[in-house]
């Protein structure tokens, strides 16, 4: 994969050790910290639109997750224990204190938001804010998977499949298996809203099995420890208390499942949001109304 440093001008690209491995970060702009997480099928680069807008008023973190992009692979184990974002969580604030940042807002689109959202609800008083990018919590999913639903979303039960059964079919032609994602994904069903730099990033980082298998792990998690986790806290009624906006795509798969804005509602305690004029990919689809709704609310925090 290439540096496409060109997409980030001005950002320095940091290794940060943790306890569960170094975590890639492209890191730029001035002010209090703000950290970017991405979601399945992508790494940092999906926030190259909307990162010149928020380096204006924000230090930014723009990190790989654990297992993807630049990131290190933690080794798993029988209950995926690395990747469920209770520890993925944990391991992000272990890399925002290398930083010197103890407490910072935080925004996550796909596995990222489900990563934001859950470091909210253990550790709150880390964050000052939370954005969370078209996901509903990863309970409401399960519970509302449906016979249509479950056709739109069918790598989560796909993924979640014991090894090697899920690795070895996207392993047969994953550039085939990305892109078809990515494209279905989209509002207007086509590969346009990605520049072609970062879609090759994407296609590159796509191709390792060794990242195919980490990404397997992060739904396995997602089918098992993650669900137990939301159910406890849904079940014992915590909420997440820092101000939250949720944003979704019009056309996006959040959308699909419910309102997304009242389902947030039974979990955050302050929460607003919206729609924009995309599918899935906001960063990309819709990249000014995104930087603007993401800007004006954390300067709030400000």
């Amino acid at each position: 994969m290439t540096d496409l440093a060109d997409l980030f001008p001005g950002f320095a690209s940091e290794w940060i050790g943790t306890s569960n491995g170094r975590i890639f970060a492209r890191v730029g702009g001035k002010g209090p910290p703000l950290l970017l997480l991405h979601g399945f099928t992508q790494t940092n680069v999906m926030w190259h639109r909307v990162a010149p807008k928020l380096a204006q008023k924000f230090t930014l973190v723009i990190a790989d997750l654990p297992g993807y992009g630049w990131s290190d692979i933690p080794k798993s184990d029988d209950v995926h224990t690395p990747y469920t974002k209770r520890a993925m969580a944990k391991t992000i604030i272990e890399a925002m204190e290398k930083l010197g940042h103890v407490r910072f807002a935080l925004a996550g689109h796909d596995r990222g938001g489900r990563v934001a959202y859950r470091l909210a609800l253990d550790h709150p008083g880390r964050l000052s804010r939370l954005a969370t990018l078209d996901i509903l919590p990863t309970y409401e999913y399960w519970a509302r998977m449906d016979r249509l639903y479950g056709l739109k979303i069918y790598h989560w039960t796909l993924l979640a499949q014991p090894e090697p059964l899920p690795e070895t079919l996207l392993g047969q032609n994953p550039t085939f298996y990305l892109k078809n994602k990515l494209t279905s994904w989209t509002r207007s069903k086509t590969l346009d809203p990605f520049d072609q730099r970062a879609l090759a990033h994407y296609i590159a980082a796509f191709n390792d099995p060794a990242r195919i298998h980490a990404m397997c792990e992060d739904y396995r998690a997602g089918a098992y420890a993650d669900y137990e986790h939301d159910k406890a806290d849904r079940d014992a009624g915590n909420r997440i208390t820092v101000p939250m906006l949720a944003l979704w795509g019009a056309a996006g798969i959040a959308q699909s499942a419910a309102t997304p804005l009242d389902t947030w509602k039974s979990w955050a305690s302050n929460v607003r949001g919206g729609a924009m004029n995309s599918g899935h990919f906001l960063t990309e689809e819709d990249p000014d109304a995104t930087a603007a709704a993401l800007f004006d609310f954390f300067s709030e925090g400000v």
